[in-house]
């Protein structure tokens, strides 16, 4: 496809390298170019109008076009536009920001440090267990347990971490000291006539396994998504973090959790880890924490590793740590602002009231021909393509159905992610009951569009 000589498509595909996506293909293809957003909609630069359906990728909670965050990011950058935190200095955002959030944390986790994306909160908290267990004199406890399909950055630790077999391939990553636990995609690996308790307990069976395989003091942590965002909007079966924490419990293994899609709402509840009954021993939290108007992320902890670290500290000279822009003054005061929002627009009970809503028109799409499985919770929704309802025979990927799903549902304006043959579902929170009616119309139209393509190849 050839594109105008000065168009941004143009002038885009001659410098500018796209993450996370088929370098072949945008060559051909080229870029969409997305000019402006309101409210849950986005606008591309020939006015085109389209339902952001993955809040930019999980994190525009409060959708866009938002000026009373334009304006405190202005404000901060007339008062201070940049002040690092190295050296013992601070400044008042950084400050009120920490607060704010160890004020609605889970229970224990009282320290806060602060970086700028989801992928360097998760690799520093690696760090720090590292440095935790250098400290303890147990320096054999460096591996970490993730999840296949789990997701936790891009760095080289936290893509070690995941679980993303593609993000791996030709970086010859994961590194050594990762393991890696079975997908808990019910519909999808269940044997027959096993109940989600079942399948759950059989989870929690092959982590206990693992953890006696490996050596209990081995194991520096283990960390997971109360649900998966990267694996596809993926819920867990019933049981499964019941099961789960009783083997945390049993070998006293750190539980990070990783709330960096999940939190701030999404599940119905600030954290997710509310939602499942999680208790984490640390957190990780970005996105939705300046409503992705900013880059900022927290790594949250509690009182017995922050000792830790203070002893370090004395004994090294120095917590040699830390990113130049962490805790930057115009994301915290974005971060501050966004919470003070949250608390006076009545967030959470605004996405108690539109979820069931949203969750019962999503919940009759698993009677169309192509969906396998349709599950969410909250505004987090997955759907299962199948080629076969009754076996639950997985489409050819060649196919690629996943895809035409999700081209169709641009074409019909939706914008939606395909995650192999899954697609992800997570509307900006506030959107309003009229538009999660419209959201639903368009992907279905969408889901008929890819069955016609899959009937034409087929035939």
């Amino acid at each position: 496809m050839t594109h105008a000589p000065n168009s941004w498509q143009a002038r885009d595909l001659v410098h500018h390298v796209h993450p996370q996506t088929d370098l072949a293909v945008i060559r051909e293809t080229g870029p969409v170019v997305i000019e402006r957003g309101q409210g849950v909609f986005i606008y591309d630069e020939e006015g085109r109008e389209y339902i952001d359906g993955i809040s930019g990728l999980g994190c525009n909670s409060l959708g866009y076009g938002h000026k009373r965050l334009a304006q405190a990011a202005s404000d901060q950058m007339e008062a201070l536009a940049f002040s690092p935190t190295f050296y013992g200095r601070t400044h008042p955002k950084v400050v009120e920001l920490s607060e704010a959030l160890t004020d609605i944390a889970p229970e224990g986790l009282s320290r806060v440090l602060f970086q700028c994306s989801g992928s360097e909160a998760n690799d520093t908290a690696i760090k720090l267990l590292w440095y935790r267990s250098e400290a303890m004199g147990e320096p054999q406890r460096k591996k970490i347990i993730g999840r296949i399909r789990g997701y936790h950055g891009n760095t080289i630790a936290s893509v070690s971490l995941s679980g993303q077999p593609h993000m791996h391939a030709g970086f010859g990553l994961p590194l050594p000291m990762f393991r890696h636990l079975s997908n808990p995609n019910y519909y999808r690996f269940h044997v027959d006539g096993e109940s989600e308790e079942e399948f759950s307990g059989r989870m929690a069976q092959e982590f206990e396994e693992l953890v006696l395989a490996e050596g209990p003091d081995t194991i520096a942590a283990f960390f997971a998504e109360p649900v998966m965002g990267g694996g596809g909007a993926l819920v867990p079966p019933a049981g499964y973090w019941d099961a789960m924490q009783a083997v945390i419990r049993k070998y006293n293994i750190t539980f990070l959790v990783d709330e960096v899609i999940a939190g701030f709402g999404r599940t119905g509840n600030l954290w997710a880890s509310e939602t499942f009954g999680l208790k984490p021993d640390m957190m990780t939290c970005a996105k939705a924490l300046s409503a992705a108007h900013l880059p900022i992320s927290a790594l949250l902890f509690g009182e017995e590793l922050h000792d830790i670290m203070v002893d370090q500290s004395n004994r090294n000279g120095v917590f040699g740590h830390g990113y130049t822009y962490a805790g930057h003054p115009v994301c915290a005061a974005v971060a501050v602002e966004t919470l003070k929002i949250y608390e006076e627009i009545d967030y959470i009970g605004h996405i108690r009231r539109v979820a069931p809503r949203f969750m019962e028109l999503m919940n009759e799409l698993a009677d169309h021909p192509l969906v396998g499985e349709a599950r969410g919770v909250g505004l987090f929704y997955g759907l299962e393509l199948v080629a076969d309802k009754t076996t639950r025979d997985p489409f050819d990927p060649a196919m690629k159905v996943g895809e035409m799903v999700m081209n169709a549902a641009h074409q019909h304006g939706l914008y939606i992610r395909a995650i192999g043959d899954r697609i992800s579902c997570m509307p900006p929170q506030v959107i309003k009951l009229a538009e999660i009616e419209e959201f639903v119309r368009r992907l279905t139209l969408a889901l008929d569009d890819a069955w016609a393509m899959v009937h034409k190849q087929v035939a």
